[in-house]
């Protein structure tokens, strides 16, 4: 395991073919199935195997246990980072916004990109509440852009540019 990058109490790194069945458990589970799309095998193959991917696991420090994963696709040519899905396993401890503003500060100080941006259900009212605490913008909402199993679901679009990250104090 080569640490990718660190926060306070996370070693974050690139997953390895080791960590699928963890992850596809992580997305699977409960608390966490209705808010993120379940990856099969197959597809977290290909993503560790393709460069614009980023499928990272997260690692406490403290005892080397497995909090979370997330998933990114870079588009290099247009310096533009997607968040595709974030999980965390041992919640209410503050590990999801640790991680995410890892993430963040990876993209824009390490990968140089000029916007981050995700999607999430408007339902996902913690998300929601994170995402709008660490300075991020509500770009908009794709209305019934998503059908599931719960039926069409709205997705919010939640970006910040380089220069707004640069200016937030919580980042």
């Amino acid at each position: 395991m080569d640490i990718l990058f660190d926060t306070q109490r996370l070693n974050i790194y690139n997953a390895a073919e080791k960590d699928i069945n963890m992850i596809i458990e992580l997305e699977n589970h409960k608390d966490n199935r209705d808010y993120v799309w379940q990856g099969t095998y197959e597809e977290h193959i290909a993503e560790i195997n393709d460069e614009n991917f980023m499928l990272l696991m997260f690692k406490c420090k403290e005892d080397n246990r497995t909090v979370g994963y997330s998933l990114s696709h870079v588009n290099f040519k247009t310096e533009v980072f997607e968040l595709r899905r974030i999980v965390i396993s041992d919640k209410g401890k503050g590990y999801g916004k640790e991680a995410i503003l890892g993430i963040i500060k990876y993209c824009f100080e390490v990968l140089k990109c000029n916007r981050f941006w995700l999607d999430v259900y408007p339902d996902n009212e913690k998300g929601i509440k994170l995402y709008k605490s660490i300075g991020m913008h509500h770009d908009g909402t794709l209305r019934q852009s998503y059908k599931s199993e719960r039926g069409y679901l709205d997705q919010m679009i939640f970006s910040i540019l380089k220069d707004e990250y640069f200016k937030v104090a919580v980042i």
